[in-house]
Protein backbone atom coordinates (compact mmCIF):
# COMPACT_ATOMS: atom_id res chain seq x y z
CA UNK A 1 0.00 0.00 0.00
CA UNK A 2 1.01 3.72 -0.57
CA UNK A 3 0.91 6.10 2.29
CA UNK A 4 1.69 9.65 2.51
CA UNK A 5 1.39 11.68 5.64
CA UNK A 6 2.07 15.25 5.65
CA UNK A 7 5.43 16.82 6.59
CA UNK A 8 6.90 20.40 7.65
CA UNK A 9 10.39 19.27 6.11
CA UNK A 10 10.16 15.91 4.60
CA UNK A 11 12.57 14.17 6.94
CA UNK A 12 11.31 10.67 8.29
CA UNK A 13 12.51 11.69 11.28
CA UNK A 14 11.18 15.31 12.57
CA UNK A 15 7.55 15.51 13.64
CA UNK A 16 4.46 15.45 10.47
CA UNK A 17 2.87 18.46 9.91
CA UNK A 18 -1.09 18.86 11.34
CA UNK A 19 -1.83 20.71 8.13
CA UNK A 20 -3.43 18.39 5.17
CA UNK A 21 -4.34 21.02 2.51
CA UNK A 22 -1.40 23.13 2.74
CA UNK A 23 1.07 20.97 4.27
CA UNK A 24 4.84 21.67 2.60
CA UNK A 25 6.00 18.49 1.84
CA UNK A 26 4.30 14.64 1.88
CA UNK A 27 6.62 11.71 2.73
CA UNK A 28 4.92 8.84 0.73
CA UNK A 29 5.65 5.83 1.84
CA UNK A 30 5.08 1.78 0.11
CA UNK A 31 4.32 0.07 3.05
CA UNK A 32 5.30 -3.48 1.67
CA UNK A 33 9.06 -2.03 0.89
CA UNK A 34 8.98 0.69 3.40
CA UNK A 35 11.09 2.45 0.77
CA UNK A 36 10.14 6.28 0.50
CA UNK A 37 9.94 9.35 -1.02
CA UNK A 38 9.34 13.03 -0.29
CA UNK A 39 7.23 15.39 -3.13
CA UNK A 40 6.69 18.42 -2.43
CA UNK A 41 3.32 19.71 -1.97
CA UNK A 42 2.11 21.28 -5.17
CA UNK A 43 -1.20 22.91 -3.20
CA UNK A 44 0.88 24.47 -0.32
CA UNK A 45 0.56 28.13 -1.80
CA UNK A 46 -2.74 27.73 -3.64
CA UNK A 47 -5.00 30.55 -3.27
CA UNK A 48 -7.92 28.47 -2.62
CA UNK A 49 -9.12 24.99 -3.23
CA UNK A 50 -5.28 23.23 -1.70
CA UNK A 51 -7.22 20.18 -0.54
CA UNK A 52 -8.77 19.59 -3.61
CA UNK A 53 -5.73 19.94 -5.48
CA UNK A 54 -3.69 17.71 -2.89
CA UNK A 55 -6.15 15.07 -3.38
CA UNK A 56 -5.55 14.82 -7.06
CA UNK A 57 -1.60 15.26 -6.85
CA UNK A 58 -1.66 12.01 -4.27
CA UNK A 59 -4.12 10.26 -6.51
CA UNK A 60 -1.90 10.85 -9.52
CA UNK A 61 1.02 9.42 -7.08
CA UNK A 62 -0.76 5.98 -6.27
CA UNK A 63 -1.58 6.86 -2.81
CA UNK A 64 -4.12 4.63 -1.19
CA UNK A 65 -4.40 6.18 2.25
CA UNK A 66 -3.08 9.58 4.21
CA UNK A 67 -2.29 10.60 7.74
CA UNK A 68 -2.18 14.03 8.87
CA UNK A 69 -3.82 15.96 11.76
CA UNK A 70 -7.00 17.24 9.97
CA UNK A 71 -8.68 17.36 6.92
CA UNK A 72 -11.13 19.81 6.13
CA UNK A 73 -14.59 19.30 4.50
CA UNK A 74 -13.42 19.78 1.04
CA UNK A 75 -10.61 18.08 1.19
CA UNK A 76 -12.31 15.11 2.77
CA UNK A 77 -14.81 14.82 0.69
CA UNK A 78 -12.65 14.86 -2.06
CA UNK A 79 -10.49 11.95 -0.48
CA UNK A 80 -13.65 10.07 0.13
CA UNK A 81 -14.41 10.40 -4.08
CA UNK A 82 -10.98 9.07 -4.52
CA UNK A 83 -11.07 6.28 -2.71
CA UNK A 84 -7.98 7.54 -0.48
CA UNK A 85 -8.35 6.43 3.43
CA UNK A 86 -7.53 9.18 5.43
CA UNK A 87 -6.18 8.69 9.35
CA UNK A 88 -5.85 10.76 11.95
CA UNK A 89 -2.60 11.62 13.99
CA UNK A 90 -1.71 14.22 16.98
CA UNK A 91 1.82 13.70 17.42
CA UNK A 92 4.62 12.01 15.66
CA UNK A 93 7.32 11.73 13.15
CA UNK A 94 6.29 9.69 10.13
CA UNK A 95 8.31 7.20 10.93
CA UNK A 96 6.27 6.39 13.72
CA UNK A 97 3.23 7.32 12.19
CA UNK A 98 4.40 4.62 9.61
CA UNK A 99 4.40 2.20 12.85
CA UNK A 100 1.57 3.29 14.07
CA UNK A 101 -0.47 2.58 10.67
CA UNK A 102 0.82 -0.79 10.62
CA UNK A 103 0.01 -1.91 13.97
CA UNK A 104 -3.31 -0.42 13.39
CA UNK A 105 -3.01 2.28 16.06
CA UNK A 106 -3.89 5.13 14.13
CA UNK A 107 -7.86 6.47 13.91
CA UNK A 108 -9.65 5.72 10.29
CA UNK A 109 -12.00 8.64 9.77
CA UNK A 110 -14.62 9.08 8.07
CA UNK A 111 -15.90 12.46 8.07
CA UNK A 112 -13.87 15.72 8.42
CA UNK A 113 -12.28 16.22 11.55
CA UNK A 114 -11.98 20.71 11.04
CA UNK A 115 -13.94 23.53 9.80
CA UNK A 116 -12.59 24.90 6.04
CA UNK A 117 -10.20 27.31 6.03
CA UNK A 118 -10.95 29.48 2.81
Amino acid sequence: MILAISSHDGKFDSPFSERFGRCDFFVIVDTESRSWDVKENPAAAARGGAGAQVVQFLADNGVEAVVSGRFGPTAFTALNAAGIRAYVAGEGTPEELLEEFLADQLQQVDTATGQGLH
